[in-house]
Order: C-alpha cells, then structure tokens, then sequence
C-alpha cells in the first residue's frame, strides 16, 4: 500500500482519539508530513518500538501501540499454554493510556494480564514478570529521549527485554495484523471486572524495595555518615521507590529538587530528561551549591539509569557513567574482600563500549570481566547462564557506561533504584575519609592510567537520514582506515560478521565496528538502537590528561571527516 493510500485509509477510519484526527487533518495537502508518517511502520526490535507521538504507522498512538500488542499476544499464544503478562509505564505523555491499551489487548486475547497501578520503574516491571511468573512483560516508556517520544519496552519470562528471536516473530505477526481489523480488545474496566486484569498490589511493591535493600554492601554505613544529598527523578518514576530506599538506608537530609519532583511528561525544565547531560541537571546543581550537598543524584524518567555530581573544590564536578561504573566496581570489591563476602572466582559484566578501565580494576581484584554486546538484556542473560550453572552469587555487578548499573540477579535489566543506594552508600563511605567520589576517581586515575571516555552522536532524522546512516557505515565497511589520531589500526572487529560467545552465550551479529589502536584505546561506531543517531565511542589511555585531550581531539578530527560529518 502507497503512502497516500495508508494516509486516506486513516483519515477515514473512525479514530477513537481526537487529537490523531485533528492532526490527519491538519496535514493534508503536505505531502513531506504525511509522508514522514506513513512511509514505514514503527520497527519492533530487541528494544521494542519507540518513535514521535501522533498519527500514523510510523508514529507512537493507541493504534501503532495495539497492532504491537496483537502480534505480541499471538506469539505469546504459539509458545506458552496459558501465557501471563505483566504492564507497567512511566511519566510520559499518554504512558498510562498506552498501559491499558496494552493491558486490554493482552485479556482480550485470553492473557490474564498484571498491571500496576501508578508509574513504577522499569526494574519493578522486570522484578514484576519474575515474581509473578509471567510468560512476557510490557513497559511504555521512552527513557530518557525527548518529552515528544514514547516507547514499548517488551521482556520476556525471564525478565529480559525480548531476544532477536522473538522480537523477530513478535515483528512477523504484527505485519500479519490489520492496524484496524485485527486488534482484538476489551474495555479496561471489563477486564479488571472479569478478573483479566488485576492492578499489582502493594505487597510486590514492598517486595521489590525490599529486595533491593539486600544489595547493601555496608549495611548501617549511611545511618552515622550525616550525608547531604539533593535528589531529582526528572519529573518521573524514581520519586517513590528511591526516596523510599534512601530512607530506609539512614539518608535523612535529602533535598528533592522541587520543580523536577512530580510526574510530568513534558519535562518542561530540560530539552530531555537526560542524566548524561549537563541541562537535565542544571537545577540539581544549582541546589546542591545552595545545600552544599555531598552528592546530587538524578534518575531518568522510567528509573533505569542514575547520574550524579559532586562538589569538587567548590564547583560542580560530573561523574561520568564509566567512572561510576569504575568507582562502584572498585568499591563493591573492596568492601566484599573486607567483609570476607567475595565470591571464588567473582563476575563482573561490561558493554564493549563501556571505558576498559573496568577491566583493569577488575583485573586488580581477580575478577572475570565479560564483555557483551551493548544492551543490557546481554549483561541479563550472563546472570541468568550463572544462575543456570548454580553460581549465582558469582556476579557482583553489571553496568553500561549510558549510566545503567545493577548489582543483584533480581531483575534482569539496569535499576537506578538500586545503583542510587549503592552510590550514596559508597559516597557515605568517601566521605568518612575526607573525600567525594571526585576525588576518589581523581586516586584511581593516579593509580592506573587516566583513561578517556567521549561519546559523540550524529542524528538523522526521517528516512533519509537513516538511509545516510546506512550509507556511512557501508563507506566504513568498504574503505576501512588505516590510522587514526597519528596511530595505526592495529585491528578492526565487525561485530556484524564477528562469531563470538561470551559465557557460553554466542553473541548476535550486531551493525557494530570497532578500531583498536593498541594501548591508546579503541574507537567504536554503531547505530543506536533506539534513536535515529549515530554514535562514536571513544575509548582512550594516555599519560596524563592533557595527553588523553589531545589524543581526543585527534581521534574526534579524523572520524568527523571519514563520517563527512
């Protein structure tokens, strides 16, 4: 079907939503709008589907969202008996409608279905599906991408987001599935009356925090530490769980910021509710000054990922996520050598594109680095192969440098509810020597090498812009470098034709390439996988910072041009 087919067969469909009404309307006659949301359908991938709110197949609404749940319950439904689901969302625009909808599609299918009742984080999603023995799990979220977008995170019974397996036949039947015709649903009412649908109560809740507070690695450390923190959920779902958790840890002076405390999906403080990034936290910092806080924490709006400053010679220093994951790492081990509670043969796991400082800390301590592909279904899945092999309490901790982290084999997937008790923990812990986590970064550095992590993304937006994307990496493919930055390729890794396994898990292929230039570091570039952006990691050791900057710069300046970016 053509475009302006698609387009004329919604504007005459009978639309339950206004607004998608009022928007088909207002775009006829422009043939690049209606184009940009016809010319393709929402991709479901191992990450789900996430695309711009509005009208179309190409775009989030109660329709694109229904046809994604049809194919889902239908795959469901050829692989488990009597399947069970579990829903959760976030802050975002229409998360909660988006909930139902998927909620009513699910029972109307015969998928008894468990929903929670308020947002919750991502982790309580996947802590959800295990408790509950579900056969898949659903969040709507978009993470921390502009208040525009809005997502469908889809997991499996294990807690993880869904394999290329699955993802694939979830994708397979929803082409099978009129966006109008096929979509069996009920009313959410009806469901919850018929027993279909049960609101998650408050029990697993309690249940989930709880299990959450088991990962402390120096229990009563906070209660006597006197820890100034100032605290934002980036008006999401962190608010609840994580102020719970801090409390119940001892941390009583906590400043949550005020105009970023309650749910609000047009994050209306920030361009997108990012911890990465310097603006999501510009009010934080601006109050940590004023409170002269120990530490600012910041987590996005679905609660998978934590960012943090310090207060460093009277400015604000941001931690990066490598060096939190470097810092918590380092500290977990520590203390569990301390404490005598270091498993033989610990594991820790990493992204490839996570700062390989890791793995030198690792290294210090005896422990085995696995190395996955990025996502953290991946680090997922080598908890559940150690659980599989009776070693569960080999794994001591998981982390991606996009500031996701996760400590404990309850879940399968990133959880800031749980890194933000463990970072204010290990904050509390520097702190009782004179120190913030800067300057404990600062000696690690001192000890091991200063390391360099930069990510730059390239967006492309609309088809063409992912055709671009396309047409860059083939160029990469085809006309390889030979040097970057003044030194040589030593060797090029195309993780899209590489056989690799990590933990006996054979990897998938992945649109990944990766240039190691020796002990400088490595470059690596990839899509992202769910947003329209090209991202470049640099991964760089030198002897001291002014080296690592200029090495940077180098590295930055010759693959801006080979990208003709």
């Amino acid at each position: 079907m053509d475009v302006m087919q698609a387009y004329r067969n919604w504007l005459a469909a009978p639309l339950a939503d206004e607004d998608l009404t009022r928007e088909l309307q207002e775009i006829s006659g422009q043939e690049k709008e209606i184009f940009d949301r016809f010319y393709t359908d929402l991709d479901f991938g191992t990450a789900g589907l996430r695309g711009v709110l509005g009208a179309g197949t190409n775009r989030m609404n109660i329709y694109t969202v229904g046809r994604a749940t049809q194919g889902l319950a239908d795959t469901l439904k050829a692989r488990y008996e009597t399947p069970t689901a579990a829903v959760a969302y976030d802050s975002r625009i229409n998360s909660e409608r988006f909930a139902r909808e998927t909620a009513s599609v699910l029972a109307a299918n015969g998928i008894k279905t468990y929903i929670y009742g308020e947002l919750m984080p991502t982790p309580a999603l996947s802590y959800a599906v295990r408790q509950l023995h579900c056969s898949a799990g659903v969040n709507i979220t978009a993470s921390h991408n502009p208040a525009k977008y809005n997502g469908y995170k889809a997991y499996d019974e294990t807690g993880c987001q869904l394999g290329p397996d699955v993802a694939a036949a979830v994708m397979e039947n929803i082409r099978k599935t009129d966006i109008f015709q096929d979509v069996r649903r009920i009313p959410f009412e009806e469901g919850l009356r018929t027993g279909m649908i049960e609101i998650i109560g408050e029990d697993l809740i309690h249940s989930f925090i709880d299990r959450v507070l088991e990962e402390q690695v120096n229990p009563g450390l906070c209660r006597k530490a006197g820890l100034r923190l100032v605290y934002t959920p980036l008006n999401g779902a962190g608010r609840r769980c994580v102020l719970e958790v801090l409390d119940r840890i001892g941390i009583t002076d906590i400043t949550v910021v005020p105009e970023q405390e309650w749910p609000d999906g047009n994050f209306p403080t920030c361009p997108y509710p990012n911890p990465e990034i310097t603006e999501a936290l510009a009010l934080g910092l601006k109050l940590a000054e004023e409170k002269q806080a120990d530490l600012l924490l910041a987590t996005d709006p679905d609660c998978d990922r934590v960012g943090a400053a310090v207060l460093q010679d009277g400015k604000p220093r941001l931690i990066s996520g490598n060096e939190m994951g470097v810092l918590l790492l380092d500290y977990i081990a520590r203390s569990r050598i301390a404490s005598g509670r270091m498993p033989r043969n610990p594991v820790a796991v990493k992204s490839i594109v996570t700062t390989t400082m890791a793995s030198a800390v690792a290294a210090e301590y005896g422990i085995e680095m696995r190395n996955v592909l990025t996502g953290f279904k991946f680090i997922g899945e080598q908890i559940a192969l150690l659980e599989k092999a009776g070693e569960a309490d080999r794994y001591i901790l998981g982390f991606e440098e996009s500031y996701g982290y996760l400590s404990g084999g309850y879940v399968r997937d990133k959880d800031a509810v749980d890194a933000s008790m463990l970072i204010c923990e290990m904050a509390a812990w520097y702190k009782e020597q004179g120190k913030t986590l800067g300057q404990a970064m600062d000696d690690l550095y001192a000890r091991m090498g200063r390391y360099l992590n930069k990510v730059d993304s390239y967006t492309f937006e609309g088809a063409d812009g992912m055709a671009r994307m396309q047409e860059i990496l083939t160029s990469l493919r085809q006309n390889p470098p030979s040097a970057l930055a003044g030194r040589a390729v030593e060797n090029i890794t195309d993780y899209k034709t590489a056989k690799w396994s990590v933990g006996g898990a054979p990897m998938p292929s992945s649109n990944v390439l990766e240039y190691s230039l020796g002990e400088a570091g490595s470059i690596i570039v990839r899509p992202s996988g769910t947003e329209p952006k090209l991202k470049v990691y640099y991964s760089l050791k030198a002897a001291d910072l002014d080296a690592a900057q200029a090495l940077l710069a180098a590295a930055q300046s010759d693959v801006a041009r080979k990208l003709g970016v």
